[in-house]
């Protein structure tokens, strides 16, 4: 059972996507992962990638956040997505981007961004074609923290050649939380 673990929308429940294309992430490494989030959440701006369920970006919303945009391609995710933004009453501060993770990159966001989070499939080098794309964007900022969820084995060596830096890596018992900046 997926739930909402602090803030607003505290211990309301939330659906997932039927089927094992999504992973939720456990309340444990979300609580972990919010811990370290805190001092970029309140009044921020937080993008939820690759979002399934909608979990990550609903906890940034009720913990503060003033706005979240979801970015899901898949149609029985993202119409999960809806039901979970209007369950918790989320839905005026929701920006849901039904399109393609890299196009939305690429073309969706048009303000500063305080928290990037994304947990794509894992070792299918997703998240680097998404840090190719956020090196250039200008919505990214010295300031703007990414987080990636990854398998355990992936390696984020290449970063710095995007002018990135990971200035942190959380690792749990079966995946990672990647944390990463401008350098």
């Amino acid at each position: 059972m997926l739930r909402v673990i602090a803030g607003t929308a505290r211990s309301l429940r939330l659906k997932t996507p039927e089927g094992m294309d999504t992973r939720p992430t456990t309340d444990r490494v979300k609580e972990t992962l919010f811990n370290m989030l805190m001092p970029y959440i309140p009044g921020g701006v937080f993008v939820d990638l690759f979002s399934g369920s909608g979990a990550i970006g609903i906890e940034a919303i009720s913990r503060g956040a003033k706005k979240a945009y979801f970015v899901e391609n898949a149609a029985k995710p993202a119409a999960c997505i809806a039901e979970n933004l209007a369950h918790t009453k989320f839905t005026q501060q929701a920006v849901m981007l039904k399109q393609d993770v890299f196009s939305a990159l690429r073309g969706s966001i048009r303000e500063e961004v305080d928290v990037i989070f994304m947990d794509p499939p894992y070792d299918q080098s997703y998240e680097k074609t998404a840090l190719e794309i956020l090196s250039t964007a200008d919505y990214v900022t010295e300031d703007t923290l990414i987080v990636v969820e990854a398998s355990l084995t992936t390696e984020f060596d290449y970063v710095s050649g995007l002018g990135f830096e990971v200035i942190k890596e959380k690792c749990y018992k079966t995946n990672k939380h990647v944390f990463i900046r401008r350098s």
